[in-house]
C-alpha cells in the first residue's frame, strides 16, 4: 500500500512542479512579447524616418484614441506606398517623379487632416461613428447648410436616418476640404513651372506631372458633383428604401462606378465587393466605438488607485488599440484599391 501511496504522491508532486513550470514559461512569454513590443516601439513605430517624427509629434498632441488610431491606420498607408515607391525608384521606374509627387501630396493631406501642417483650423472633420453630433459642427458650406436645415425640419427622417445623412454632409465637407488642398498645391507647382524659361526635358517632365494632377482634381471633383447632387436628392424626397448602401464612402464608390467604363458583368462584381467593403467599414465602427468606450473607463480607473483594476484595464485598451488601427489600415487600403479601379475605368472613358 505504501509504494502506490508514494507513486501517487511524487505524481502530484510532478504535476504541481509542471504547472508552475508552465505559469514560469506563460508569465516569461508574456514578458518577452512586452519587451518585444518596447523594442519596436524604441526602434520606431514607422520603417520611414520622417513618418516616425510625425507619429512622436501626434503623440504630444490632444488627439482622442480614435484620431490616433486612425492616423496610425493613415501613416502605415503611406510607409507601404513610399516603400513600394522606394523600389520603384530604383529600378528606374519613375522617371518622370509622378509617383514621388502624389506621395508628397498624400502626406500633405495627411498632416492637414490630424492638424499638424501647422496652419489653425486645417484639421478636417471626423466622419466616424462615434460622435454624432449634429448642433456643435459647422459644415462651412452655405449650399450644405441650407440643404441641412431643410432636411432636418422636413419631417422625412427618423432620428436615425438623420445621423446617417449628417455623416454624408460631414464625409462631403471632407472631400471638398481635400480637394482644396489638392488644389492649393497644384496652385503653388503652376506659379513655380510659370516662371521657368527654360522649356528644358526635366520642365516637360513637370508638365507631364501637373496634368496628372490636373487629371486627380478632375475626378475628385466630379465626385464632389456627384456627392451634392445626391445630397441635394436625399434631403428634399428622403432616403430610397430600396437603397443598397449606406456608408458615404460606399455610396460615392458605387456612384463612380456606375459612371466609369465597366460592363455589366464588371459593375455586378464590384457591387458584391463594394458589400464586403461596407461590412469590412462596420466592423472598423465597432471597434471604434469599442475603443473609445475603453479609454473613458481607463480614464476613471486611473483615479481610483487600483492597480489590478487599471492593469486588466490597460490590457483590454492595448488589444482593442491594436484591433482599431489593424481595421483601420485594411479599410483604407481596401478604398486604395477599390478607388484606383474606378480611376482606370474613369480613364478609359476620356480615351
Amino acid at each position: 500500500m505504501a509504494a502506490p501511496r508514494a507513486l501517487a504522491a511524487l505524481a502530484a508532486a510532478l504535476l504541481l512542479a509542471a504547472a508552475g513550470q508552465a505559469s514560469k514559461y506563460s508569465r516569461e512569454a508574456n514578458e518577452g512579447l512586452a519587451a518585444a513590443g518596447g523594442k519596436r516601439r524604441e526602434a520606431g513605430e514607422f520603417r520611414v524616418v520622417r513618418l516616425n517624427q510625425i507619429w512622436e509629434k501626434a503623440q504630444r498632441l490632444h488627439l482622442s484614441a480614435v484620431k490616433l488610431a486612425e492616423l496610425h491606420s493613415d501613416l502605415k498607408i503611406q510607409e507601404k506606398d513610399e516603400l513600394s515607391w522606394k523600389k520603384l525608384k530604383a529600378e528606374g521606374l519613375d522617371e518622370d517623379g509622378e509617383k514621388e509627387a502624389k506621395l508628397r501630396r498624400n502626406l500633405n493631406v495627411i498632416m492637414t487632416k490630424y492638424g499638424m501642417n501647422g496652419k489653425k483650423d486645417s484639421q478636417l472633420v471626423d466622419t466616424n461613428y462615434i460622435k454624432d453630433g449634429t448642433e456643435s459642427d459647422t459644415l462651412d458650406d452655405p449650399r450644405l447648410e441650407k440643404l441641412w436645415s431643410k432636411a432636418k425640419t422636413s419631417g422625412k427622417f427618423s432620428d436615425e436616418e438623420l445621423n446617417k445623412l449628417w455623416r454624408e454632409f460631414k464625409h462631403h465637407k471632407e472631400k471638398i476640404h481635400e480637394y482644396n488642398i489638392l488644389l492649393e498645391t497644384v496652385s503653388r507647382t503652376e506659379d513655380i513651372h510659370k516662371n521657368v524659361i527654360n522649356p528644358s526635358e526635366e520642365n516637360l517632365v513637370k508638365e507631364e506631372i501637373l496634368h496628372n494632377k490636373h487629371r486627380e482634381l478632375k475626378e475628385k471633383l466630379r465626385s464632389i458633383n456627384q456627392g451634392f447632387e445626391r445630397l441635394r436628392k436625399v434631403s428634399h424626397q428622403g432616403y430610397d428604401t430600396t437603397s443598397e448602401f449606406e456608408e458615404p464612402r460606399v455610396i460615392d464608390l458605387w456612384d463612380m462606378a456606375k459612371s466609369a467604363n465597366f460592363t455589366e458583368k464588371e459593375l455586378e462584381s464590384f457591387r458584391e465587393e463594394l458589400k464586403h467593403f461596407e461590412a469590412k467599414i462596420e466592423k472598423h465602427h465597432h471597434y471604434q466605438k469599442q475603443l473609445e468606450i475603453s479609454h473613458q473607463k481607463l480614464k476613471h480607473v486611473e483615479g481610483t488607485g487600483d492597480k489590478e483594476h487599471l492593469n486588466r484595464n490597460k490590457e483590454k485598451y492595448a488589444m482593442l488599440e491594436e484591433k482599431t488601427k489593424e481595421l483601420g489600415y485594411k479599410v483604407k487600403k481596401h478604398l486604395q484599391d477599390l478607388s484606383s479601379r474606378i480611376s482606370q475605368g474613369l480613364q478609359h472613358n476620356e480615351l
